[in-house]
């Protein structure tokens, strides 16, 4: 007997109204103080992430905690629908960001490149493994090992936010200059074994660790960084090559970025991994000479004015700062603070020089690198999921990824004044003119 399954139930009309007043009030207020932002020589980005504290529990909760229960409520079908929003402009952020990657530049200094992220890899996971083990007890989530709290801790230091370094990067006109492609390069090396990482804690939290979880996550690593050669790229050729309407070979893009993601989703590491290579793949082909990325300024055109400052206004939104008038705890999260942010600066300043890069280009490749952002904001969120961090340890982290957002933009302007500028670069910037300018103009 065969039995058809009921349809969905549509989206009730109050849920419906929520999102669009949620949406609504989340672009507005980012895109104001976006613009404030800019004007105070910062990255629209810092703007973008305070209009979301603003409207979170942070301000808008402790002042009108009525209107932010009503406007904000917690259920999570509700939240879901603004996350499935602001996770489609954190995918096309990190995927234009890889079609502004040198590749050829960052083969010919891929012993820098390894050098820098393994250096911003293995101090700060050192560093954030050892302040773990000496952090009190109590902030590990309760039957939870010390040593997987203290690893979990050093997970959450090393890892870098491939989209708030990519905005960074692109706000303040650094994607063409050598410290960009480096630190782009560094930051997907450092985030796919963070995740790694990550799957791994996460297996150990549950059941143990066994031999069987490192196979499958590094098999996982092989099988991604091969489809994104072997189909990815030529799928990219065929669609960029072939003579269309720029109307189709945008829309052939866009569908290659999301079923790239959703691959590099189903072998277990984040989409945004996959994503990334999808925007690798299609620039390679593009600065092979065989097409060009014309089609994708649309594209471009809503990330800039929609879809970013959503996401990160949204990500805003999961902020917590009331937790921190606990003067012990806000000792201890500046503690962790101060572990973070040497640890990074530390061990990407020591590989920079180890791969011969001059002394203000490492100091801005730490800047750059610092920036945790909205990734160890999802990481802190799975450590709680997983029982692993408390609600005080978990504001730490949360602390750590704010904090070094901030911090990357100054500290990158005041190192980047006193790197020269190279030829190499200046044709680079020609290109990426002609390629973005018109959307750049049409923007501001």
């Amino acid at each position: 007997m065969i039995v058809s399954a009921a349809p969905a139930a549509p989206l009730g009309s109050h849920a419906l109204l929520l999102f669009l007043l949620q949406a609504g009030a989340l672009l507005a207020l980012a895109s104001l103080l976006g613009s404030l932002a800019v004007r105070w020589r910062m990255p629209s980005l810092v703007g973008e992430l305070t209009a979301g504290v603003l409207l979170g529990p942070s301000v808008l909760g402790s002042l009108a905690p009525a209107l932010s229960g009503w406007l904000f409520p917690p259920d999570a079908g509700q939240a879901h629908l603004l996350e499935a929003v602001g996770l489609l402009g954190v995918l096309f952020l990190v995927a234009l960001a890889g079609t502004q990657v040198d590749l050829g530049l960052v083969r010919r200094q891929r012993g820098t490149a390894l050098r820098v992220s393994a250096g911003g890899l293995l101090v700060p996971l050192a560093g954030g493994v050892l302040c773990g083990l000496a952090l009190p007890a109590t902030l590990a989530g309760p039957g939870t090992d010390p040593l997987v709290f203290a690893l979990f801790m050093g997970v959450a230091m090393c890892v870098s936010a491939i989209p708030v370094i990519a905005r960074t990067l692109t706000d303040l006109h650094l994607m063409h200059r050598r410290v960009g492609q480096l630190t782009m390069a560094a930051a997907v090396f450092d985030d796919v074994c963070g995740w790694v990482m990550l799957s791994l804690l996460s297996a150990v939290a549950v059941s143990g660790l066994h031999a069987g979880d490192v196979v499958r996550s590094l098999a996982a690593l092989a099988v991604a960084v091969a489809a994104a050669v072997w189909v990815v790229r030529p799928l990219a050729r065929r669609v960029l090559e072939r003579e269309r309407p720029s109307g189709a070979v945008l829309t052939s893009l866009v569908v290659l970025i999301l079923f790239a993601a959703a691959g590099s989703q189903a072998l277990g590491l984040e989409a945004i991994v996959g994503a990334f290579a999808c925007g690798l793949a299609i620039g390679s082909v593009a600065s092979s000479g065989r097409g060009d990325l014309t089609a994708l300024q649309p594209l471009r055109r809503m990330l800039d004015g929609v879809l970013a400052p959503l996401f990160f206004a949204s990500a805003g939104l999961r902020i917590d700062l009331t937790a921190l008038a606990d003067s012990r705890l806000a000792g201890l999260a500046l503690l962790v603070l101060a572990v973070a942010v040497v640890g990074k600066f530390a061990g990407v300043f020591l590989g920079a020089l180890a791969g011969r890069v001059s002394r203000w280009e490492g100091l801005a490749l730490g800047a750059a690198l610092n920036a945790r952002g909205v990734i160890e904001v999802v990481i802190a969120t799975a450590g709680l999921r997983m029982g692993v961090l408390t609600p005080a340890s978990y504001t730490m982290v949360v602390l750590v990824a704010v904090v070094t957002s901030l911090m990357a933009p100054p500290m990158l302007r005041w190192t980047m004044r006193r790197v020269a500028t190279t030829d190499e670069e200046e044709l680079r910037l020609a290109a990426y003119r002609r390629l973005w300018e018109p959307v750049r103009a049409e923007k501001h």
